[in-house]
C-alpha cells in the first residue's frame, strides 16, 4: 500500500473540510475563529454535521459572525437563524448557549479568540481546557475546534481526535497521530484530520477510496501487465 497515494484518494474524495462547506475562510484572526467556535459547538449536538454546517452558514449570513454580532442578534433571531438553517431540534438552547459564548469571549478575551490561545500559553491541553468554558463546548467540542484550528495555530498540531484513527483504520492507515501526520504537508494536516473523521461517519466512503485507489492503480500498470496470457 501506498499510505500517500491513498492519503490524496481520500482527500479528492471526501470534499471541502466542515468549516469551508460553513463558508469559513480559516484565518488566524478573530472572525473566523469565532466562526469555528460556533460550527464546533453545533456539532455538538447529536446531530448530523451536515445541519451543523448549514445551521453555522445561516447564522453567518445573518450576522452572527463575530461575538458581538451575535449579542446584537440576540438569542430570539438566532434562534430564527437556526431554524432557517435547517438546525430546528435544538434550535432554542442553542442560541442562548451561543449567546452566552459571545458574552464570554467579548469579557473574557475582547471578542478575539487568539486572546485564548496566548491566555492557554499556546499549550494544546491548556487551550482544550479554556475552549471548555464556553456553553456547549466539551471535550468532543473543544477537539473538534483544535482539529480545523490547527490550519492557522501549528503549536495544536497534530490535532487528531478521536474518530480519526477509527477512519484511518478503516483505510489501512497509521493510527499513530505522528506517523498519520508524517503522510501530509503539515498545512494540510486539518484537512485528512476531517476527511478521516467522515470516514469514521460514512463507512461507504472509505470503500469509494479504496476503490477509487484501486482503479488508479489498474490504469498505472504498463499495458503488456494487463495483457491476457494464453
Amino acid at each position: 500500500m501506498d499510505a500517500r497515494r491513498r492519503v490524496a484518494m481520500l482527500l479528492e474524495s471526501a470534499g471541502g473540510t466542515y468549516p469551508e462547506q460553513a463558508g469559513i475562510v480559516l484565518a488566524d484572526r478573530a472572525e473566523p475563529l469565532w466562526q469555528l467556535l460556533v460550527l464546533s459547538n453545533l456539532a455538538s449536538a447529536r446531530i448530523h454535521g451536515s445541519i451543523a454546517v448549514t445551521g453555522t452558514a445561516a447564522l453567518i449570513a445573518a450576522g452572527a459572525g463575530t461575538p458581538a454580532g451575535t449579542l446584537e442578534l440576540g438569542r430570539l433571531h438566532c434562534k430564527e437563524a437556526l431554524i432557517a438553517g435547517r438546525y430546528r431540534h435544538f434550535a432554542e438552547g442553542t442560541a442562548t448557549r451561543l449567546n452566552d459564548c459571545a458574552r464570554l469571549a467579548e469579557d473574557e478575551y475582547g471578542g478575539d479568540l487568539r486572546g485564548l490561545a496566548a491566555a492557554a500559553q499556546y499549550r494544546p491541553d491548556r487551550t482544550r481546557a479554556l475552549l471548555q468554558r464556553f456553553p456547549g463546548i466539551g471535550p468532543a467540542g473543544a477537539a473538534a475546534f483544535c482539529r480545523d484550528a490547527q490550519a492557522v495555530w501549528p503549536h495544536l498540531r497534530p490535532a487528531l481526535d478521536a474518530r480519526v484513527p477509527v477512519g484511518a483504520e478503516r483505510l489501512g492507515l497509521p493510527v499513530e497521530p505522528d506517523r498519520l501526520a508524517a503522510l501530509v504537508d503539515p498545512s494540510d494536516l486539518h484537512r485528512l484530520a476531517d476527511a478521516l473523521v467522515r470516514v469514521a461517519l460514512d463507512p461507504e466512503l472509505a470503500e469509494r477510496v479504496l476503490d477509487a485507489e484501486q482503479v488508479s492503480a489498474a490504469e498505472q500498470e504498463p499495458a503488456a501487465e494487463r495483457l491476457p496470457v494464453h
